[in-house]
């Protein structure tokens, strides 16, 4: 996950409501201006003489940039920066800041040597595009590959305690979490983005499953989902691979009817217990929510499959088998 600061010189209030709505990590300002923004709300506010800016004009500029970072300096490159210099700079930092101010750049900038900079500073006339970039660096994750699965059981397994996740975000048709029995094999459980004669829609919450089961968390991670707790981020998964990052409310452990659904892709085959409800739904591969008392033997939903192997949810290279 990316730093986004945005730059409001000269001070603009309406920009600076923008910025604050949009959840920028800090914003920069005149010096005669940090009081101003710290009247609005509580945030990081930064004299813009605390991170100074150097234009590449020349080689002599990235070196001075190289140097001021060594030291531990805070400077920002100017817009207008290429991409073999930036490069440059992250192979000796990790502390890389540039200025943008469209979304295509803070996506080059947030890609560059497959990791990145650490930081981008939107200029005021990015201020149209700020709410995206912010998701784009800040929420989303990348893409995860989904596959398709073929259903091979859908049993009834008695009564256990199991995890409905309440974030504070709104989800939309085909976004859900991964969760399985297995770290290299999840399911996309769909969020209650649908509603039906009986129940309202919740679509903020993931009816998960069982609190022993593997969720897959951001910075390729899992965490069992028993353990997840309020203020915690959880990832949020689309149907076409998108991520986003969300934060949790609550989550509620109950004792419900569950059910067993297995599914296998080629040789592998996977497992996860969902609650028996008509509300939980897992993914159809065009991304269509199914509910799990509609599921049946040979349906193909959507999956993700990866190699076992964690501790404390970090991924290790061991020789596991989970079931």
């Amino acid at each position: 996950m990316k730093k986004v600061l945005f730059k409001s010189v000269p001070f603009n209030k309406d920009h600076i409501t923008l910025a604050l709505e949009s959840g920028v990590d800090a914003i920069i300002v005149a010096q005669e201006d940090v009081e101003k923004v710290r009247s609005l709300a509580r945030c990081t506010v930064l004299a813009q003489d605390a991170m100074p800016v150097i234009a590449f004009a020349s080689k002599k500029d990235e070196e001075e940039a190289v140097s001021r970072l060594a030291k531990g300096e805070d400077v920002v490159i100017a817009r207008g920066w290429e991409i073999i210099p930036i490069e440059n700079l992250l192979a000796q930092s990790d502390n890389v800041t540039v200025e943008v101010a469209t979304l295509d750049e803070a996506k080059l900038a947030a890609g560059i040597l497959e990791r990145g900079v650490n930081a981008v500073v939107v200029l005021p006339e990015g201020a149209e595009e700020l709410k995206r970039i912010v998701a784009e660096l800040k929420l989303s994750q990348g893409r995860l590959e989904l596959v398709p699965a073929t259903v091979t059981a859908v049993e009834h397994a008695g009564l256990g305690h199991r995890v409905c996740v309440d974030t504070m975000s709104v989800m939309k048709t085909g976004q859900g979490m991964l969760v399985g029995n297995s770290s290299a094999f999840t399911f996309l459980v769909h969020a209650e983005t649908e509603r039906n004669e009986y129940v309202a829609a919740r679509p903020f919450r993931v009816n998960a499953g069982a609190v022993h089961a593997y969720v897959v968390m951001p910075g390729d991670r899992t965490t069992y989902l028993e353990e997840l707790a309020a203020g915690e981020e959880v990832l949020i998964v689309g149907h076409d691979g998108s991520t986003a990052l969300a934060t949790v409310g609550r989550c509620k452990v109950e004792v419900r009817p569950m059910l067993l659904i297995k599914a296998r892709v080629g040789g592998t085959e996977g497992a996860v217990f969902l609650q028996n409800a008509e509300t939980i739904r897992v993914v159809r591969r065009d991304g269509s929510p199914v509910s799990v008392v509609a599921l049946k033997e040979g349906d193909e939903i959507l999956v993700r499959t990866d190699a076992a192997g964690r501790h404390f949810g970090m991924r290790i290279q061991e020789d596991i088998k989970e079931g």
